[in-house]
């Protein structure tokens, strides 16, 4: 009690044993217990096997990075992490891609320095970020840029697999587990063996769920439904959310013992609205890369002006897809204000324009020859089908996710759809 122990090691450990640097007298301590490890992205808690574990808060854990003041506890001794006139900056890489993954802002490059540390090793990553911010596609380049992208890399999305099957979805089946189950079949985890597994939406994932999925993250080892057997398996995670999971735990909608597994090491995606400077490489690689482009070399001034004033609720995918769309109408080797989704023209002009940025507000079409009810209600019909077609486009055809990204109740989409003859993807 009250003891206290000040280092200036890159290496701290932690045990019984009287060559270490921290000596613990307490019998539930094992001789080599943990250590503390300073590496290039922050402080790393490891514990060594020891026999009565490393706790943060009521988690036992394997290896934790340690924040200003953190608490822990090695067997019944608890301890505290204080960093002492320290600050670690992430530094922006000197590259402005990563993978594929293009962007020269500082907060882009930001992000590409951790990764380009992180990659490497077999950490667990959680990616943050708003829909449509990339990232899948930061898991891939992740698993690319890594030991292990040789192995598979299998995509598990945890908000799009109905309810009762997501557990054989993520673990297997024997045969007969279920009405349904005609043979044995293996779960993602044992196909992505020796590589990599993106678990997409993980805050979805529902809460009866969750203590079997922390069983496998710290077993690696998995069970069939229906099965007796485990089977080991080796893979990485890389976990995405759109959520905040600190927030989820706080209301009980996420186990904080899970969320402390998956949070090994934090990537916050910024918002297209956070880097509007990487606008113009972004949409000159979008439209190099689509596949049926019929010449189109560029933007007219007065569209990048527009993409700067818009707000991109749905990020560089509503970016892509507004492109995309643009290039069949082009006349010219421009994409010009005319080839763009009218749903584009009307949200932007009712936005103001981003500081410094001068552009012409579009024109919203009305028929004023018509009763102003009637021209209102078909404003609104043309408005509903637009913002409709546009918003399952980003969610891919998920109406649950369409849902949850429009803060509607799913049974309002699946009224809309109805009502504008909308056809769920198939």
């Amino acid at each position: 009690m009250g003891q206290s122990w000040e280092f200036e090691l890159d290496v701290i450990r932690i045990g019984a044993h009287k060559d270490l640097d921290v000596l613990l007298a307490d019998p539930t301590v094992s001789r080599r217990h943990a250590e503390i490890v300073r590496t290039p992205m922050g402080v790393l808690l490891r514990d060594l096997n020891s026999t009565n574990g490393t706790f943060v808060g009521p988690v036992r854990i394997r290896e934790v990075f340690l924040g200003p003041e953190t608490r822990f506890r090695v067997g019944r001794t608890e301890m505290v992490f204080t960093q002492e006139d320290e600050v670690i900056d992430i530094v922006p890489s000197v590259e402005d891609s990563f993978e594929g993954v293009i962007g020269a802002s500082v907060a882009m490059r930001q992000v590409f320095g951790v990764l380009q540390r992180v990659a490497p090793t077999n950490l667990t990553v959680l990616i943050q970020g708003e829909t449509g911010t990339g990232k899948e596609l930061i898991s891939r380049a992740v698993h690319t840029r890594s030991r292990r992208a040789d192995g598979p890399f299998v995509v598990f999305d945890c908000g799009a697999a109905p309810e009762k099957l997501i557990e054989s979805e993520l673990f297997g089946h024997k045969r007969g587990a279920f009405t349904g189950a005609i043979g044995d079949r293996p779960g993602v985890f044992e196909q992505a063996h020796t590589g990599t597994i993106f678990l997409d939406e993980i805050g979805e994932l529902p809460l009866e769920l969750q203590p079997k999925l922390l069983r496998v993250l710290e077993q690696r080892e998995v069970r069939r439904v229906g099965g007796s057997k485990t089977k080991a398996i080796d893979v990485r995670v890389v976990a995405a959310t759109n959520r905040n999971l600190r927030e989820e735990v706080e209301r009980g909608n996420f186990r904080e013992d899970l969320y402390y597994r998956i949070n090994v090491v934090e990537v916050r995606l910024p918002a297209l609205r956070d880097r509007r400077g990487d606008l113009p490489s972004l949409v000159n690689h979008l439209i190099h890369r689509a596949d049926h482009n019929p010449g189109v070399v560029g933007v007219a001034g007065e569209v990048m002006a527009l993409f700067e004033s818009y707000r991109w609720p749905g990020n560089v995918r509503e970016l892509n897809n507004c492109v995309v769309r643009a290039l069949p109408f082009c006349d010219t080797d421009r994409i010009t204000i005319d080839a763009l989704p009218e749903g584009l023209r009307a949200a932007s002009a009712d936005r103001a324009p981003a500081e410094g940025v001068t552009t012409a507000s579009p024109i919203l079409s009305v028929d004023s020859e018509l009763p102003f009810k009637d021209a209102k209600d078909q404003l609104i019909e043309a408005f509903e089908r637009e913002y409709l077609l546009d918003l399952l486009d980003r969610s891919d055809g998920n109406v649950s996710r369409a849902a949850r990204v429009a803060h509607m109740d799913r049974k309002s989409i699946t009224r809309l759809m109805k009502k504008h003859g909308i056809k769920r993807p198939s």
